[in-house]
């Protein structure tokens, strides 16, 4: 698992997803969450506005990512 250091407090999970690389844009991100591919913390998530603090994880796929 690697960590994607953020630069506030929290960060959006849309945002996230591009800063890591695990969606090349907002559409992608749209996508990507509304079939149910990204889990947040286990859990699947589908709201591109859920907010991320450090020590989050998110997947999509085989892809695992901590905010740091």
């Amino acid at each position: 698992m690697r960590t994607v250091a953020i630069s506030d407090d929290a960060i959006r999970l849309g945002q996230f997803l591009k800063l890591a690389g695990l969606a090349d844009s907002g559409a992608d991100a749209k996508v990507e969450l509304l079939g149910g591919r990204v889990e947040v913390n286990g859990a699947t998530e589908r709201r591109r506005g859920r907010q991320l603090v450090r020590g989050d994880t998110v997947r999509r796929g085989a892809d695992t990512v901590m905010v740091g």
